[in-house]
Formats: C-alpha cells, structure tokens, sequence
C-alpha cells in the first residue's frame, strides 16, 4: 500500500518535470511562437462552420420564409418558434404569414436540421461565433424584421 503510493507521487513528480522542461525550452527559445492572440488574429472559419441561424433579407426588406413551420418541427430541442397570423390580400383571400420568427440561440445545437427541412431556403447557418453575453435573455432573438414581408413569387 504505501509502495503504491510511494509510485504515484513519483510518476506524478516525473510527470511534472516533463511538462516543467517543456516550458523552460519555449521560455528560452523564443524564435517559435506557440500562443496566437485572439482578437488580434482570428484565424479562418471553415466554409461548412455553423455558427448560428439567420434570416437574409433583401434590399427590399423581404425575407422567404412561408411560415410552414418545416424548421421549427425539424428542430429536436424546441429552439425555433414561429408565430403567425393571417394577411388578407388584394383578392379579399386570407394568407398565413409569419408574425415573429422567434430564435433561441442558448438552446441551439447547431445541428443545421432547421436549414435541411426549410422549403424555401429562408434561413442558412452564419459563421458567428462570438455569442457572449451577461444576460440570457440576449440570446432570444426575433430573425424576422420589423415591417419585412414576403418575397414576390415564394410559395
């Protein structure tokens, strides 16, 4: 027993030089820079990287998401909530559009099953990554904006 003991605080003694010798050697070479600083140096995303989600807009104001809510049943954790409500057109026929196209980015998984079950195309994954903040409640954003509108010839 006190044989084990005597072994694990000398593994853990020789473990500790290991890393102490390591660090003496980049201390005393200076030539190789091993630490990159970060906002001085931000190294580039890979094209495929999910950051989180987004709704483009054009120059218009007008987005293309139908409210059908294909992404808010595709999303497993209950991170996307449309809100509709019902717009009556020139015709005098009620269309269903989207209210609030409400985002929950703390509960997102970014496993991009929203953008796959999307029809239309009306939501793609950003390459932001910086998402900290004091306050949760930051976290729940409305992608829609406000007075946005439909696009001409999305069904």
């Amino acid at each position: 027993m006190l044989g084990a003991y005597i072994k694990t605080v000398y593994t853990n003694v020789v473990s500790l030089l290991k890393g102490m010798r390591r660090t003496g050697y980049y201390f005393t070479h200076h030539k190789e820079i091993i630490t990159q600083q970060y906002p001085e140096y931000n190294p580039p995303l890979p094209e495929r990287f999910r950051g989180e989600v987004v709704m483009p807009h054009n120059e218009n104001n007008e987005h293309r998401c139908t409210g059908c809510t294909a992404c808010e049943l595709a999303c497993p954790n209950g991170t996307i909530k449309i809100v509709t409500k019902f717009e009556v057109n020139a015709e005098g026929k009620k269309k269903k559009a989207i209210d609030k196209f409400v985002y929950h980015l703390e509960l997102c998984t970014m496993c991009n099953l929203c953008i796959e079950a999307c029809p239309t195309a009306a939501i793609k994954m950003d390459q932001a990554f910086e998402h900290s903040v004091y306050d949760r409640r930051e976290l729940t954003k409305i992608l829609n904006k406000p007075d946005s509108k439909l696009m001409e010839g999305v069904e």
